[in-house]
């Protein structure tokens, strides 16, 4: 079993960064895929990005329109989303979330962190 816990959400101004951490814990990363979804206040959950265990295959939504980068950290266990340019339409709870690569869907969400970009 896998367990995902967030951290590095807080607040911060319009155009500045932050870089999420997703920490697994249980098992490793290898052969998931890792993904980040948000919610915003008022919104459904909607997908930002994934990325395979190795670093290939990563995707974004649209309205990422290059501003975020996400990685995995195999040595450490860890998944990023560093996130640039901000703005306040991005503030939302980022959840982590894996799931088999070979697979649709996931399987198994962290608790999520809060993001707030203020104007």
């Amino acid at each position: 079993q896998l367990q995902l816990v967030e951290s590095g959400g807080g607040l911060v101004q319009t155009g500045g960064s932050l870089r999420l951490s997703c920490t697994a814990s249980g098992d490793a990363f290898r052969w998931y895929r890792v993904a980040w979804f948000r919610q915003g206040p008022g919104k459904g959950r909607e997908f930002v990005a994934h990325v395979n265990w190795n670093g290939g295959g990563a995707q974004y939504a649209n309205f990422v329109n290059h501003r975020f980068t996400i990685s995995v950290d195999n040595a450490k266990n860890i998944a990023y989303l560093q996130m640039y340019s901000l703005r306040p339409e991005d503030t939302a709870v980022y959840v982590c979330a894996a799931g088999d690569f070979a697979a649709v869907g996931y399987t198994f969400w962290g608790q999520g962190t809060q993001v707030t970009v203020s104007s």
